[in-house]
């Protein structure tokens, strides 16, 4: 079975300003009860997103994130195909785990 798409992420220098303008457009509820303030869009807008701040103050990036059975393996097939890690598997909850890459273009994206 084909791995599916099933989160988004927005990023940003001033990730209140973004989580401002991305729900006044779509008019997304965003839920940002937690120490980061990162922006959690309801799932009632669909795919499950977040929007936020860089923790490191950069430009940012807007992603995507693809479940796989085996991350380490999709990882090792990334590099073999020409891609590059830029984040190593990283536990973020007890049952949430993620990690980057960019493809051959230098185009980011996430693994959960």
């Amino acid at each position: 079975m084909a791995a599916k798409v099933i989160h988004f992420e927005v990023v940003g220098k001033d990730g209140g300003a973004l989580q401002k303008f991305y729900s006044e457009v779509f008019d997304w509820k965003l839920d940002t009860n937690n120490p980061g303030g990162y922006g959690r869009v309801a799932p009632e807008a669909g795919l499950a997103g977040g929007i936020g701040a860089t923790p490191d103050g950069s430009a940012g990036h807007v992603t995507f994130y693809v479940q796989t059975e085996d991350p380490k393996a999709t990882l090792a097939k990334v590099e073999r195909l020409g891609g590059k890690v830029v984040m190593p598997l990283t536990e973020i909850a007890p049952e949430t785990t993620i990690a980057l890459f960019a493809d051959p273009e230098g185009h980011i994206i996430g693994l959960m």
